[in-house]
């Protein structure tokens, strides 16, 4: 049964993704989001340590000290930070790499559509900017990065989804042409 409950969650999520992405201008990134969560070495972490209100990886972490799922999904997946990292020359550290826009927009729609799974009819546009938050301090991401997230996380949460879908659809445009 968890296995069904977790293989509905993650298909509803990526379907909520690939719309938001749609809006963002980036659906071939939308078609392709997440589709390791199907792959043996995620999706059976998944449905064994599945919760419904947060992700297994959370709960496999809190039993090994680490998840093996996320380390396989962080991975193979650009639209997360934790992706971007690099061993830096000059300081002999890995560091943060500046995420490509593009990436930086699936990693938004994919914090906006995980809000919405999880918080199901509690979801307010500020839900995603307040998990955001509650790590900002900690988290291991490139200063530039995560300005972007946070400026479309915050407009989210002042201006609406409309106006921050057709903000960022723009955005996207514009990081395309500069390729």
């Amino acid at each position: 049964m968890k296995a069904i409950k977790h293989f509905i969650t993650i298909t509803k999520h990526r379907h909520k993704v690939i719309a938001h992405c749609k809006k963002a201008g980036i659906l071939w990134q939308g078609l392709r989001h997440d589709l390791s969560k199907y792959s043996p070495a995620e999706f059976f972490t998944g449905a064994k340590h599945y919760l419904g209100t947060r992700s297994p990886n959370e709960a496999e972490r809190e039993l090994y000290g680490y998840s093996k799922a996320w380390l396989h999904h962080k991975g193979r997946n650009r639209h997360h930070f934790e992706y971007w990292t690099d061993y830096n020359q000059a300081t002999r550290r890995v560091e943060p790499v500046k995420m490509p826009y593009n990436y930086v927009a699936e990693m938004f729609c994919d914090r906006v559509a995980a809000s919405k799974i999880y918080n199901k009819s509690s979801y307010t546009d500020s839900h995603p900017l307040a998990y955001f938050q509650r790590s900002k301090n900690t988290r291991f991401i490139h200063p530039d990065t995560s300005n972007d997230l946070e400026e479309l996380l915050v407009m989210l949460s002042e201006k609406g989804e409309d106006y921050t879908f057709s903000y960022l659809k723009k955005k996207v445009k514009e990081y395309k042409k500069k390729k």
